[in-house]
């Protein structure tokens, strides 16, 4: 077996009898979904923008939380403050998390966002380090990443690929943020959001995206000749630069 544990994910576990009915009218995803596996989800602010971007696994005494671990203090505060009188437990769980491509162990969960993205698994493992390079199949796929390409407070979870991604639903009702991601879905056309891109060489990640004198956006990670990057499609047409390197949407 091969697989790359996540060093870099902290679970948290929410437990007691309203932790269906609580989750469900917090977060962008619907938790009905559980019964068919892993959930893609994310916390907004009231305003719409992003807090945090997860996934949900139900167990038989808790909802697991398996978020980026620079943002569980974070998450972990916001859930305790719109716990009020719901009968609900939130804690930390000490279980590892790994990652791999191809056939996975016994209990291992396809990762929801893209199949390219192969599995996720819950608990002890005994695996050899699978050397994937991840950050090239999130280009590949236009998968942004919590702290790179997604901005607790800045970013619109539309913006960022969340219906593309499974990690938004339409019709579950009413969650933190839904009516701001409601209206962008309904009554707008998205004017900007990521896009992935072509990049002939290399370019500090957030560096400015130019075309002519305008800047048409910001470029952020990359791999294999291709980046994802944060574009005003008015502007990225035709070929763009980023600290000099030449940029095109990829079509």
């Amino acid at each position: 077996m091969r697989a790359d544990r996540c060093d870099d994910r902290q679970i948290l576990a929410v437990g007691g009898e309203d932790r269906m009915e609580f989750l469900q009218g917090l977060v962008t995803n619907d938790l009905a979904l559980l019964a068919d596996g892993l959930v893609y989800a994310a916390l907004l602010t009231p305003q719409g923008k992003y807090l945090a971007d997860f996934f949900l696994l139900r167990t038989e005494d808790a909802i697991l939380i398996d978020v980026k671990a620079d943002l569980a203090a974070g998450l972990m505060q916001r859930l305790s403050m719109y716990k009020l009188r719901s009968k609900v437990t939130l804690e930390e769980r000490d279980l590892p998390v790994w990652r791999g491509l191809g056939d996975g162990p016994e209990g291992a969960f396809a990762d929801p966002r893209d199949p390219s993205l192969g599995w996720r698994y819950y608990g002890e493992l005994d695996a050899e380090p699978a050397g994937v390079d991840w950050d090239a199949l999130r280009v590949a796929a236009c998968v942004p990443e919590s702290g790179v390409e997604l901005i607790p407070d800045g970013s619109f979870i539309l913006e960022s690929g969340f219906e593309r991604l499974n990690g938004v639903d339409f019709k579950k009702g009413c969650y933190v943020g839904q009516e701001v991601t409601a209206r962008m879905k309904h009554k707008t056309e998205l004017r900007k959001g990521l896009a992935k891109v072509t990049v002939d060489g290399a370019a500090p990640v957030g560096s400015a995206i130019t075309a002519g004198e305008k800047t048409a956006g910001t470029l952020y990670t990359q791999a294999g000749g291709a980046g994802i990057a944060y574009l005003r499609f008015d502007r990225a047409t035709g070929e763009m630069q980023a600290d000099g390197v030449p940029v095109t949407l990829a079509s």
